[in-house]
């Protein structure tokens, strides 16, 4: 079974920075790509930012210029650097990965369970 474990949400105030990592355990073969989704109260999930398993990423135009994504692939580890955070990148982050337990097996979509960022004022 594959769990994908954040931490690293928190509060902090405008301006300031968090980095959020995000690791698969268990039984992974293969994993196609990692990204960060974020959900606001009242809002819908939406995509932050993703890498894939040959490093091409994709930001959120929110996240362009103060967010960057990156990977360790030797323990199946994304993080999310977050800078100049403002009051609107409040969030419950959640983390996500496309990724097979086989070895030719098809593969599935996993997400973590949310670390909260809150950002002051």
């Amino acid at each position: 079974q594959v769990q994908l474990a954040e931490s690293g949400g928190g509060l902090v105030q405008a301006g300031g920075s968090l980095r959020l990592s995000c690791a698969a355990s268990g039984i992974v073969f293969n994993i196609n790509y990692m990204g960060w989704y974020r959900q606001a109260p009242g809002k819908q999930r939406e995509l932050v930012a993703a890498i894939t398993s040959g490093s091409s990423t994709n930001y959120a135009d929110s996240a362009k210029g103060r967010f960057t994504i990156s990977k360790n692939n030797a323990n199946n580890t994304v993080y999310l650097q977050m800078n100049s955070l403002k009051p609107d990148d409040t969030a419950v982050y959640y983390c996500n990965a496309g990724l097979r337990t086989t070895l030719r097996g098809p593969y599935y979509d996993y997400w973590g369970q949310g670390t909260q960022v809150t950002v002051s004022s």
